[in-house]
């Protein structure tokens, strides 16, 4: 079976790893230091300017577990959902490939090798330049009804996936912007999404162009 390689292949053979088709992300650090709530709130805005910088695997993880991470032994996450129903898709783009986090197990599953991140950025080539974009799909499939309601509540959770990427990196001292700009064509078809999985947001994140 052909093998793809990680964003973070680099780091993985610097901890004596290869490139696998699913990697297991470190654990969240949940001592990391950050701002308070109140700072995190003062200090959050979009930034469409990255230092080409990458992120350590730690930091990915950290980030991932914020958006949508496991935070309870039921299988709940960081990010509510109506109905619980969890339907958000989280995939991570980079220079090397694309990856889609599973949070039930805090690991990435490689969906292919090369770097699409113009995919993501569409007319907007900033969005490029950042070392990580992140993509939150709508699965319309796995929440179970396409009614107006249904789409309502599904976007609603797409933004408050988006949002908790926003407040993290606002307190980690990453930079991001939440877009809805991005080549939706080219996605569906990278992805190989069905007609009920619509790309809804994302957001490149990095460190500061400083």
């Amino acid at each position: 079976m052909k093998k793809f390689f990680f964003s973070f292949a680099v780091l993985l053979a610097s901890a004596g790893l290869s490139a696998q088709t699913v990697t297991e992300l470190p654990a969240p650090d949940l001592n990391r230091q950050t701002l308070t709530v109140m700072e995190t709130l003062q200090n959050r805005k979009s930034v469409r300017a990255y230092s080409d910088q990458e992120l350590t695997l730690q930091d990915i993880s950290d980030l991932l577990w914020a958006a949508q991470g496991k935070n309870r032994e039921d299988g709940r996450m960081t990010s509510p959902t109506a109905r619980n129903r969890q339907e958000i898709r989280l995939y991570v783009f980079t220079k090397d490939g694309v990856s889609l986090y599973n949070h039930d197990n805090h690991t990435l599953v490689s969906v292919t090798g090369g770097d699409h991140r113009g995919l993501i950025a569409g007319p907007q080539a900033f969005a490029k330049t950042a070392p990580v974009c992140l993509l939150m799909v709508a699965d319309f499939e796995k929440y179970g009804s396409e009614s107006d309601h249904a789409k309502m509540m599904v976007y609603c959770d797409a933004g408050i996936v988006s949002e908790n990427i926003n407040i993290f990196c606002a307190s980690a001292g990453f930079c991001t912007v939440p877009r809805g700009i991005m080549n939706n064509k080219g996605l569906i078809e990278l992805l190989g999404l069905s007609d009920k999985q619509v790309p809804v947001l994302n957001n490149p994140v990095g460190l500061g162009n400083n």
